[in-house]
């Protein structure tokens, strides 16, 4: 009897992942992948840069929530075109998630795309975007051991901001042993400790992120 093998949920998602990178390299905006566990500040960390970077790009942002569209809402506040996506439940965006949002959204008049996906360091690592780079948001309460326990987000992140470093007096955390574990998991990493709430640090990533963005414009 023959077996018929249907084309692989992922690998229909990498073909449109492909697609949404082609139509973002067609209108020259780069696109930076958020992603974090829940509560770990990435939408304090997207005003933040949104607030650094807006003077320099034209900047548009997708929002990633199983409900609600309480970030989004933050974000249309300061003039910024954005759009919500609500996954019902789902635990990451998809390529055809994205897509659909890349239609609703000024293609023409943006610079960069800000994508947060939902919190959740697991489901994310195996659905890609078409997005340039992957940015994980790690944070002091959750404890030095993550790299440990999620070790394909960390590996697979272009970058890995650690935010709250402001309440490292206050709880159980040791710097040293997460730089190992993320170094341990890919060699080299860029790790840059901020505080969205003091401002430490920021300037730091900032410069960081604008470089990446110019380098793919430059591409």
């Amino acid at each position: 009897m023959e077996i018929k093998v249907l084309k692989p949920i992922l690998g229909a998602n990498d073909q449109r992942a492909e697609e949404n990178r082609g139509l973002l390299e067609k209108n020259k905006i780069v696109a930076i992948n958020f992603t974090a566990s829940p509560g770990a500040g990435k939408t304090s960390l997207l005003m933040a840069t949104i607030k650094a970077l807006r003077e320099e790009f034209r900047i548009g942002v997708v929002e990633g929530d199983v409900s609600s569209a309480i970030d989004a809402e933050t974000v249309s506040k300061e003039g910024i075109p954005v759009v919500q996506i609500n996954t019902g439940g789902a635990c990451h965006l998809d390529a055809t998630m994205l897509s659909n949002a890349l239609a609703n959204l000024p293609v023409d008049d943006l610079d960069v795309l800000l994508i947060e996906n939902v919190g959740n360091l697991i489901c994310p690592a195996s659905f890609a975007l078409g997005e340039h780079r992957k940015v994980l948001v790690a944070s002091v309460p959750e404890g030095h051991d993550k790299p440990h326990k999620y070790p394909v987000m960390f590996s697979e992140s272009d970058a890995v901001v650690l935010n709250k470093i402001d309440l490292q007096p206050y709880v159980d955390f040791d710097r040293d042993k997460f730089y190992s574990a993320v170094n341990g998991l890919r060699e080299g990493a860029i790790i840059f400790p901020v505080s969205c709430k003091t401002g430490e640090g920021i300037d730091r990533w900032v410069s960081w992120l604008s470089e990446q963005i110019r380098s793919e414009q430059r591409a």
